[in-house]
């Protein structure tokens, strides 16, 4: 059953990553990997049919010295609070010197582009997009963000031209 989801996420980011009608997305000039490793709470979205209605939705990066890769770990729980829990790992290995752009592995050898959008100063918020704009994930390091700062982030993704009707608050609740 895993293999098939595997399958179908990586469906999903091979149709995602053909070619789009907008120009270039504009990337952070540079990321620090280790500072970027650990907990991201997961926002919003634009979601896979995997993510559609996740709760609690996380994504954990940890850098593998040995295989100078990230492994990344994915979990939420389906349709609510109380839902079952769900876990993807993934591999994602970083394209460039800058660190703003990786490539994402759901099984060997597909690899999909995997873009920093927005990252700030103190690497508590960031943002990942994929080129034709189909998906994108705003995450914090906490369940939260101000939503003065989560507005200025979608104000950028406009600029950006992501079609932001499309994306989904995660609920978050950690108590």
């Amino acid at each position: 059953m895993k293999t098939m989801n595997y399958a179908l996420i990586a469906l999903t980011f091979l149709i995602m990553s053909c070619a789009t009608k907008h120009p270039p997305l504009k990337k952070v000039p540079s990321v620090d990997i280790n500072r970027f490793m650990g907990k991201w709470y997961v926002i919003s979205s634009i979601p896979t049919f995997i993510e559609k209605g996740a709760h609690n939705a996380v994504e954990t990066y940890t850098w593998n010295e040995k295989e100078e890769r990230i492994d990344v770990y994915f979990t939420f729980n389906k349709g609510s609070f109380q839902g079952e829990r769900k876990e993807y790992t993934q591999k994602a290995f970083v394209h460039d010197k800058s660190g703003n752009e990786w490539r994402i592995q759901f099984f060997w050898p597909l690899k999909f582009p995997y873009l920093i959008l927005d990252l700030d100063k103190d690497y508590t918020y960031t943002v990942i997009g994929v080129p034709n704009r189909d998906y994108v994930w705003i995450m914090a390091k906490t369940p939260t963000l101000p939503e003065k700062t989560y507005q200025e982030i979608i104000e950028r993704l406009k600029l950006q031209q992501y079609d932001i009707k499309l994306i989904e608050k995660v609920p978050q609740n950690w108590k």
